[in-house]
């Protein structure tokens, strides 16, 4: 097993590697005569940097903390951006534009990380990496609500994050949940009393309970296990771009890395977060 100081060592080896291939190679031109930027054999849409579609904010995986973009997700694709030797820049856009491969296909962005689920439909538009992370969705209501499980939302008013598999859970329950365009505006949706309760990714619950506000008037009625998994996803075909984060996310669960951002983002450590199969995308 690596140490995270042996990790550092790997990545000013892939900086100094990276440094000589923009030397000798700079651009490689493509069959229409442009121009397309590599770093370290990958292709990205712009030099010197690895263009991340996001939606935010979706804490904890990304949002934005005094002012700069951070989360479990921000972490583990500047892993990434390390190994290539460029740094990551965050483009905020709605959520079903790169869900749907819109984002990447026109080449806003290198590839997309917003905690989104490995469906099979979403791997007709996209090439998903590896998991990252196994997820369940989480209840929240409020305390005087009267509701305990997921039986209890029937006949209440419940809300969900639009384009989001929280909502579509909550359809296949025979739910008709309020979609809310943010989690942000979830959040604020349930606060008001718009909704009684809100279906989501737990881990989105868990960072809001971490309001001393939002933990007395709310609180979790169910947990449940859909046996969903994360993945950053690519333009199909970005073979190079696929391995180059698969590696990234396979040294940091053996080196340690992984481990620690997850404690420091999401909290105690899941140990099967870790070791989810590696997904069938191309």
């Amino acid at each position: 097993m690596k140490t995270v100081p042996a990790r550092r060592t790997r990545i000013l080896a892939a900086i100094t590697a990276t440094a000589g291939l923009l030397l000798v190679a700079g651009c490689s031109s493509d069959d229409d005569g442009g121009k397309k930027t590599t770093a370290n054999g990958v292709e990205l849409v712009k030099s010197g940097q690895l263009t991340t579609c996001t939606h935010l904010p979706y804490p904890p995986f990304q949002s934005v903390i005094d002012g700069k973009e951070q989360g479990f997700d921000v972490a583990l694709v500047d892993l990434v951006a390390e190994d290539l030797g460029v740094k990551q820049h965050i483009l905020d856009q709605p959520f079903e534009n790169f869900k749907t491969g819109g984002s990447l296909n026109s080449g806003q962005c290198d590839l997309a990380a917003a905690g989104m689920t490995i469906t099979e439909e979403r791997k007709k538009n996209v090439a998903f990496s590896d998991p990252y992370f196994e997820a369940t969705q989480g209840i929240l209501a409020d305390k005087k609500s009267g509701i305990s499980s997921l039986a209890d939302l029937k006949g209440k008013k419940v809300g969900a994050q639009a384009q989001t598999t929280g909502e579509e859970f909550a359809k296949s329950k025979g739910l008709n949940p309020v979609s809310f365009e943010s989690s942000d505006a979830l959040l604020n949706g349930l606060r008001t009393g718009q909704v009684k309760a809100v279906v989501i990714d737990y881990p989105v619950v868990q960072g809001w309970l971490k309001d001393k506000a939002n933990a007395a008037a709310f609180e979790v009625a169910d947990n449940i296990n859909t046996g969903e998994e994360y993945g950053f996803t690519m333009k199909k075909g970005n073979t190079k771009l696929l391995e180059a984060v698969n590696k990234a996310l396979a040294d940091a669960k053996s080196d340690g890395t992984y481990k620690k951002l997850y404690e420091k983002w999401i909290g105690p450590y899941d140990e099967n977060a870790a070791s989810a199969s590696p997904s069938a995308s191309s």
